[in-house]
């Protein structure tokens, strides 16, 4: 087997929008690079559109792409999966007992969709009302039930954090009441929102202008309540609800539509593994993407254990920084491209207006535009045709081929002791 060994200058674990854009940005850096990156994937899913395709917006087949047209030239696709790390020497085992070798990594594959956590839920989805947007087979099946809906009780949940995109399970909602206030079966529906949490949105900036539309809808939120079962062919969702003094008591409710957010968990083969925290993600810096302890592993887009939102927007901020800073390290030079903690959350709050949400690091917000241009605590039309219409060209055209407009990473002065301005503050 050793004399097989394959070695690489850099290893790109997963080639989904982090792993991709992190190639690209590396490549965009310095050419020449022997890169290999680790996909089992034959395609690609832009993720975000699958709230669009459950909306009516989007058709299903332009969120998905072959793998093999978006892994960048000259690099090595090992279509494989990981099965063990070997930071200490740096290797990492496939699936097939082949070994790779690597002079630095890039650890990206994502999260993992718990779908076992509630049970009932793997049978249920898909049928008997139940859908998710979190799922590329079941987002059209949204928009299927929302337009043959004709009222009764309708459910959203959302589980306990971290999840890709705290916003999802709401735009899963306004987007369905738009509809049915649209064409008159609003008034004949009962709209509950089922949240394990404790606020509406995380970023409390943003509970406002939410509340407007959840007010508008006649929307039911339902705090502290955690979905723990589905009985598709019953049409019975059972919940855990925490009262003030954290009582839990059961509690079974009765739908006609079930829109589910699942669990998310790390990844087994990372919780597993000697790169993990005590989160089961990807222990790095939450500046530099560093790894804690081995300096030659960075880490992007949602398996890392930083505090950020998980969105393709931090995705891309990820890109750049992870780029830069690698090949700093691999010069042994000063790693001063720096995380924000910046995300972004398109709330669609309704067809033809989103309430852009921008923010970092302890919640602080960060727009990406002026106020002028869009006013980032408001519904506005620029949003939904920044949603509907730019994102996903920026996605595909420049996002996964390394162009970092909007996008570029900020750094620290070359003597950040004498700068309070720029220094590298850790959340």
């Amino acid at each position: 087997m050793n004399a097989e060994l394959k070695a690489y200058d850099i290893v790109v674990v997963g080639g989904g929008s982090a792993g991709i854009a992190a190639i690209s940005s590396i490549q965009k850096r310095r050419s020449g690079l022997r890169i290999a990156v680790i996909e089992p994937k034959e395609d690609h899913y832009y993720q975000p559109g699958w709230t669009m395709v459950g909306g009516g917006v989007f058709m299903l087949e332009e969120t998905k792409r072959p793998e093999q047209d978006i892994i960048p030239d000259g690099v090595t696709w090992i279509k494989d999966e990981v099965s063990m790390f070997d930071p200490d020497h740096d290797k990492v085992t496939l699936k097939s007992g082949e070994i790779i070798s690597y002079g630095h990594m890039v650890v990206a594959p994502g999260l993992k969709l718990n779908w076992d956590a509630v049970e009932g839920l793997k049978d249920a989805i898909g049928k008997n009302g139940v859908t998710s947007n979190y799922l590329y087979e079941t987002a059209d099946y949204t928009w299927k039930l929302v337009q043959n809906f004709k009222g009764g009780k309708a459910i959203f949940t959302q589980p306990t954090m971290p999840i890709k995109c705290a916003g999802a399970p709401q735009k899963a909602m306004y987007l369905s009441c738009s509809h049915w206030l649209s064409n008159g079966t609003l008034g004949g529906t009962q709209v509950e929102f089922c949240n394990a949490g404790a606020v509406l949105f995380g970023v409390a900036a943003y509970v406002a202008p939410l509340m407007k539309y959840v007010d508008k809808y006649n929307i039911k939120l339902r705090h502290n309540e955690n979905l723990i079962a589905v009985d598709g062919p019953n049409k019975v969702a059972s919940f855990n609800c925490t009262d003030a003094d954290g009582n839990v008591k059961r509690v079974e409710k009765k739908y006609d539509l079930l829109h589910v957010c699942p669990p998310q968990c790390a990844l087994d083969f990372i919780k597993n593994s000697p790169l993990a925290d005590e989160t089961g993600y990807l222990a790095v810096d939450p500046v530099t993407l560093q790894h804690k302890k081995y300096a030659n592993i960075f880490g992007a887009g949602d398996t890392i254990s930083t505090l950020n939102a998980k969105t393709v927007a931090a995705a891309r901020k990820h890109a750049g920084i992870v780029a830069e800073n690698l090949l700093s390290a691999k010069d042994g030079t000063e790693l001063r491209a720096t995380y924000d903690g910046y995300g972004s959350c398109p709330l669609t709050v309704k067809h033809g207006k989103i309430i852009l949400a921008e923010f970092g690091y302890g919640g602080k917000i960060i727009p990406t535009f002026p106020k002028w241009v869009n006013n980032t605590l408001k519904a506005t039309r620029f949003a939904w045709f920044l949603k509907s219409r730019l994102l996903p060209w920026i996605y595909w055209n420049f996002m996964l081929k390394g162009h970092e407009y909007y996008a570029k990473p900020h750094h620290i002065c070359s003597n950040p002791g004498t700068c309070t301005k720029h220094q590298m503050d850790r959340p």
